[in-house]
């Protein structure tokens, strides 16, 4: 991935099953808190655009587990922008450890308004995130 937008997380006991291996649906947040530092940094802050009735949901997931994580690990989240529509942003993922892959993943969200149906995305966010 190019262009990407990295965290670091260390892996906690309470992050993994009883074998000290993190427990799968737990790459879900991880995931998703790359994705909210992403659009932190871009200073897209999707609280207040909640305030105003600008709400991005999970649309999609498409995950590829490749290589376990483990208690006391330190890990790495790449987001990445694949495409951004009218309505919906792609994201690329990607969890790693140096430079084993542990997890791909592909991601949609989609804006929407209070009553959970589809909106375009505000102008100002969609040119941030088109920008990366």
């Amino acid at each position: 991935m190019s262009k990407n937008f990295s965290i670091t997380k260390k892996i906690y006991y309470h992050d993994t099953d009883a074998g000290g291996v993190v427990y799968y649906a737990n790459y879900l947040k991880y995931l998703e808190e790359g994705r909210s530092e992403y659009c932190a940094q871009l200073g897209i802050h999707t609280g207040e655009l909640a305030k105003k009735e600008v709400l991005f949901v999970v649309a999609r997931v498409e995950i590829d587990y490749k290589s376990p994580a483990r208690y006391q690990d330190s890990i790495r989240v790449e987001t990445e922008v694949e495409a951004v529509s009218r309505s919906s942003v792609k994201f690329n993922q990607q969890i790693k450890i140096a430079d084993r892959i542990l997890i791909q993943a592909k991601v949609t969200w989609v804006c929407v308004n209070a009553q959970i149906k589809p909106i375009a995305i505000p102008l100002d966010v969609k040119q941030l995130m088109a920008s990366q």
